[in-house]
């Protein structure tokens, strides 16, 4: 009796790390406070993506529209990027490459990663440049929120870095 009892246990203990797995919805939106712009040290470098999966044929459609214009210029943000895609989550990291804006010798005004793992909760990476180019398209300077969290399964998360802000919902699919 006690082995079916301790069975049960580690099944119950068990069961819910191995069934998490899966598909998920994952939407961000990157803006930036009012105030004078905080320049990184470095600019952006050419491997910004670093080994990240592009969510190109991933995307859907956002739904935190109403957070968005919230975060007009009136209110002193202003919004750099705002997109919705699905995105594999797992007990191993699952990393994706963002960006927004025009290209300009490999690089994009805003772009980035964000690493996300699946146990019990989900931990975020972010890892993001905001980029400003001269005429000739070479970066000029950069700003970095670089930003850790734990998240909670379809919960609206903001994610603080000096003048730099991120909110993040990911939801199971």
């Amino acid at each position: 009796m006690r082995a079916i009892r301790n069975f049960a246990l580690l099944l119950a203990l068990l069961a819910p790390a191995a069934f998490a797995d899966g598909l998920y919805s994952v939407e961000m939106i990157l803006f930036r406070q009012a105030g004078e712009p905080i320049p990184a040290s470095q600019p952006a470098p050419d491997d910004w993506a670093a080994g990240g999966q592009s969510i190109d044929g991933s995307e859907r459609a956002t739904a935190l529209d109403g957070e968005v214009a919230k975060l007009n210029p009136n209110a002193g943000y202003e919004v750099l990027l705002h997109k919705a895609w699905s995105q594999s989550l797992s007990t191993t990291p699952s990393t994706v490459a963002v960006s927004s804006g025009d290209q300009q010798l490999g690089h994009f005004p805003v772009e980035g990663t964000l690493a996300l793992t699946l146990d019990r909760s989900i931990d975020a990476q972010a890892d993001f440049w905001i980029n400003r180019f001269d005429g000739s398209g070479l970066i000029t300077s950069s700003e970095r929120l670089r930003q850790g969290a734990r998240l909670k399964n379809g919960e609206l998360t903001y994610l603080d870095h000096g003048n730099l802000g991120i909110l993040i919902r990911v939801s199971p699919l």
